[in-house]
């Protein structure tokens, strides 16, 4: 089962649309998943600050900026 982060900040409306897609596919494929803000760490801001949101697949940056909801849905089954 694969692993899915998600990072993100409050007040982002791109990050709410990356998230809704999410949340469809997981309704229909089980997958571990995690959202992770990064306003609570310097370094995530460093990192992520301008490209949110940042899905990591099992650790690999799979999307930035936007979430095709039928490419993270072949991605998490593999």
């Amino acid at each position: 089962m694969a692993t899915v982060v998600l990072y993100s900040r409050p007040g982002c409306h791109l990050c709410d649309e990356a998230r809704a897609a999410i949340l469809d596919v997981r309704g229909h494929v089980p997958f571990g998943f995690d959202e992770v803000n990064i306003e609570t760490d310097d370094a995530l801001i460093r990192e992520y600050g301008i490209r949110i949101p940042v899905v990591t697949i099992d650790g690999e940056e799979a999307f930035e900026v936007a979430v095709d909801a039928a490419a993270f849905r072949a991605a998490v089954t593999g």
